[in-house]
């Protein structure tokens, strides 16, 4: 029975290019497909539940430049939650058994949650060229602009996530049909329009967004690297770890979202084309599997958040801590210090 092939069950919301009772994949590939992301479920739910707990058991994380870590993984959580579970479950049965409402749900929520994330590190890229550059002189970092960093992620994901909800556009199965999202398959002009419209004020604006920050911030870099080398200091160290530290964000940014993106635009511009229900599977998890990467990156390589999250996920000990022999009023007047400050990370 492990590998028996399961027809899909008739569904009176299949879309134009799907071909109801088709066997689209072995009964172990849907299996393999609920193991990975149960795996990837459980990563996300420890890791964004731990930094939202860290964040209100210390004081010294509530800084405004850190508001948008926790709303990312607010929203990543809510991805999780609403949309990579609801998957496993389908996967482990082989088909989509939630039904149309199911389906609506399902489908508004992982784009919500995920249009708000990425907005969210669209919003963190700003925040750092704010807090590093300081394109607006000496002005301070405050709360309030914090927040409507945050506001403005959940705002524009709901203004184009709501539309299918009332006709423009819709929520419908997707590739090896046990998950649905925005209607990519659909050659109605009125659908058609509203996924073009999608993807460009939710995938391109955000990463143009994205770019242009952190190429200002590395720009910026720059400059000051080379005036200390001219009065004779040195800040190469730190320009260095802080470009690692983009091309890692930018290169994780394209691989869980450009896949996906080029794949719809793909549908879009050729109607006619047929891509394999398999296939077009891959983009589609690898855009939910951003709740594990996100936290990873924009919140361990945040020093602030390290010395929190750690000891907290490893019972009070820093296995990675990098001096415990210091003296503890040296421990302590460095943490004191720290809590002042606010890491590029």
């Amino acid at each position: 029975m492990a590998h028996e092939d399961i027809p899909q069950p008739e569904m009176n919301f299949s879309t134009e290019g799907n071909q109801v009772g088709k066997v689209l994949m072995p009964r172990i590939g849907y299996t393999i497909l609920a193991i990975i992301m149960a795996i990837f479920c459980t990563a996300s739910l420890v890791l964004n539940i731990s930094v939202i707990m860290v964040t209100i058991k210390y004081r010294q994380l509530r800084h405004p430049i850190n508001y948008s870590l926790v709303n990312l993984a607010i929203a990543d959580l809510g991805v999780t939650l609403l949309g990579s579970l609801l998957t496993v479950e389908t996967n482990a049965v082989g088909y989509f058994n939630l039904g149309r409402v199911g389906c609506v749900i399902e489908g508004f929520a992982v784009a919500f949650f995920g249009i708000a994330a990425l907005c969210t590190i669209a919003v963190i890229a700003v925040d750092r060229v704010f807090v590093v550059c300081k394109p607006m002189g000496t002005l301070t970092f405050t709360p309030r602009q914090a927040l409507a960093g945050i506001a403005v992620s959940w705002i524009w994901s709901l203004i184009w996530n709501t539309p299918p909800l009332f006709g423009w556009g819709s929520y419908q199965l997707e590739g090896v049909q046990t998950s649905c999202a925005p209607d990519w398959y659909s050659t109605d002009p009125v659908n058609m329009s509203y996924i073009i419209s999608f993807f460009s004020f939710c995938f391109a604006i955000p990463f143009l967004t994205i770019l242009v920050s952190y190429g200002y911030l590395l720009w910026t870099l720059r400059q000051v690297a080379k005036l200390g080398v001219a009065e004779g200091g040195t800040t190469s160290k730190a320009e260095v770890q802080v470009s690692r530290m983009v091309l890692v964000m930018v290169m994780a940014f394209l691989i869980c979202w450009l896949p996906y993106a080029a794949f719809a635009m793909m549908v879009v511009a050729n109607p006619g084309m047929y891509i394999d229900p398999v296939i077009a599977t891959v983009p589609m998890y690898l855009t939910k599997t951003s709740t594990v990467y996100n936290p990873i990156i924009y919140i361990f390589m945040n020093k602030q958040f390290q010395e929190c999250i750690i000891p907290f996920l490893c019972c009070g000990r820093n296995p990675w801590a990098i001096d415990k022999s210091l003296p503890e009023t040296t421990n302590t007047s460095s943490s004191n210090s720290r809590k002042g400050q606010v890491s590029p990370a």
